[in-house]
């Protein structure tokens, strides 16, 4: 990405402030709102590239801070090898410049966690199929994150439906989103599609990554969760719904 226009600057910037805001009230949304905003007006590997070093800082931040680093990271480290494996074989797609599909698929992966998120009954997991169930549900997420930059899916739903105490939950999910982050990098570059000035627009998107983090922890206390959470998500389906519509229509 070599035009580092000044509308481009603002509407990354603006993009990952409205995305920290949403992480600071709810804890997780940045990468889902980057790539549903910035796939929409650039093509979604262009948009994948913007999210690493945002996302890595953040999810970094999230994982350092909780209390069971290395009990979670033993706990679920099949899970992380099939993030990483996924994530590297799906990359692919981003990568291989058909944006008609990546972007559609990006829509579908933003419809499917709101609908599920908005709709869907907590499922539950019982502990003896945790170990056969944690390598497949790492995969299927990495090949999610490889094909459309969005790393919600399966990893979400799974982690929620595995009753983890609030502060493990948090943090596995730091856990899940970081190396996703790393995965998608290491995926890019292998391709060939992350390149160097790509990578200084996605530093520059921290500062406003961060300030909307700090903005969204006030808003918390004021307004509530459930309403802005509700809204979110209603408003990340008429997203996905509008890039699905829009790359099917394409062809």
């Amino acid at each position: 990405m070599s035009d580092l226009s000044p509308w481009l600057l603002l509407v990354t910037g603006l993009t990952f402030f409205l995305a920290g805001i949403v992480k600071g009230v709810t804890g997780m949304g940045l990468p889902t709102v980057a790539m549903g905003v910035l796939g929409a007006i650039m093509p979604p590997v262009a948009a994948a590239a913007l999210l690493v070093v945002p996302s890595f800082v953040t999810n970094l931040w999230q994982l350092l801070r909780g209390p069971g680093l290395g009990g979670l990271a033993r706990r679920f480290w099949p899970m992380m090898v099939g993030i990483v494996a996924g994530t590297l074989a799906g990359s692919s797609l981003l990568a291989g410049g058909s944006t008609r599909w990546t972007t559609a698929g990006l829509g579908l992966a933003l419809v499917a966690y709101a609908a599920f998120a908005l709709w869907g009954r907590q499922p539950k997991v019982p502990s003896r199929l945790e170990g056969p169930l944690s390598p497949a549900i790492g995969l299927a997420t990495g090949l999610v994150t490889g094909g459309t930059g969005v790393f919600v899916i399966p990893a979400v739903p799974y982690l929620q439906a595995l009753g983890l105490p609030k502060d493990d939950l948090i943090q596995a999910l730091g856990l899940s989103f970081t190396v996703s982050t790393i995965a998608l990098a290491a995926g890019l570059a292998w391709r060939g599609a992350f390149a160097l000035d790509g990578l200084a627009l996605s530093a520059l998107a921290v500062a406003p990554a961060l300030a909307g983090m700090w903005l969204g922890g006030i808003l918390r206390g004021r307004v509530s969760p459930t309403t802005f959470r509700r809204w979110f998500l209603a408003g990340l389906l008429l997203l996905g719904v509008e890039l699905f519509a829009k790359a099917v229509l394409r062809g």
